[in-house]
């Protein structure tokens, strides 16, 4: 998997990430990640079911990856953020 598959979600609005989705898909990639921390996870989730209903309806979560990262906070103690990875592929 290449490193231009994956899409990072952060702050910006829903649709800005739904677009980068679409238009790795339509430029032939066969699979995107989307990839967020925190309170961006609900977020990601949005992004994808936006893009399976709306857009691209042979689209599927082939995978659901969730864990923790340790983030050391800057008075040296080391904070919990939860990660998620979504996998979406398309139907051939």
């Amino acid at each position: 998997m290449s490193e231009e598959n994956i899409v990072y979600i952060g702050n910006k609005p829903v649709m800005n990430y739904v677009l980068a989705v679409v238009t790795q898909m339509n430029n032939g990639a066969p699979e995107v990640i989307l990839k967020a921390r925190g309170r961006a996870i609900s977020r990601a989730v949005d992004v994808a079911e936006i893009v399976r209903n709306r857009f691209i309806p042979d689209m599927d979560i082939e995978n659901i990856d969730i864990s923790t990262e340790e983030i050391a906070g800057s008075d040296g103690a080391n904070t919990n953020v939860s990660t998620i990875e979504i996998h979406l592929k398309k139907d051939n």
